[in-house]
């Protein structure tokens, strides 16, 4: 028997809810205008509003003007407040259920092919020098990879960028110590499937 699939909307009762706390929550120095919070997490205006009124009544968020000289410049944005009595246990809580969020990746992947290897890395573990965030060896499907890897985004309220290696091409660019392979192989990394 498998286990249930973990999403973000089990636990806070919305999906656009967990999905504006997870981008808030993981990008505590950024201020979102709202048009630009619901192409990130993928909602509709008006349940972006309702959440943000929501946050804000609760002092997870803050509203703040835009300065301009003109009315019409004047739009607001929105921050995490990182003064709020629940912004550290939030944020911690969030980055263990980032792990699930993980886990679901790798199984909705098994189903399309075999994994030999796969390790996130880049912005799961702070490291900005990564050309990638997420490596995957195996035979999958690149379409397949493409769709799982854009509900993963869209779970998560930010794009990921992510590289496909064949098994023997990994293996050519260890054996000619590529620097690309080796930042990663030899740099921090969470790793989910090691088969290799």
């Amino acid at each position: 028997m498998s286990s249930p699939v973990f999403r973000l909307e089990h636990l806070f009762g919305s999906q656009t809810r967990a999905r504006l706390l997870g981008l808030f929550l993981l990008h505590p120095g950024e201020a979102f205008f709202v048009r630009e919070l619901t192409r990130r997490i993928d909602a509709q205006l008006n349940s972006v509003r309702r959440e943000l009124k929501n946050l804000m009544d609760l002092g997870l968020v803050l509203e703040r003007a835009a300065e301009g000289k003109k009315l019409a410049d004047r739009k607001k944005f929105y921050q995490v407040n990182p003064d709020s009595v629940l912004y550290p246990d939030l944020r911690n809580l969030f980055a263990k259920l980032h792990v699930l969020l993980k886990q679901n990746m790798v199984e909705a992947l098994r189903g399309h092919g075999t994994i030999s290897y796969l390790v996130f890395t880049g912005r799961f573990v702070g490291r900005a020098d990564v050309p990638t965030d997420i490596l995957v060896v195996g035979d999958l499907d690149p379409q397949a990879l493409g769709a799982v890897v854009e509900a993963f985004e869209k779970e998560l309220g930010h794009e990921v960028n992510y590289t496909l290696l064949s098994r023997d091409e990994f293996d050519y660019r260890r054996q000619v110590a590529d620097r690309f392979l080796l930042s990663i192989v030899d740099g921090q990394k969470i790793v989910m499937v090691d088969e290799i």
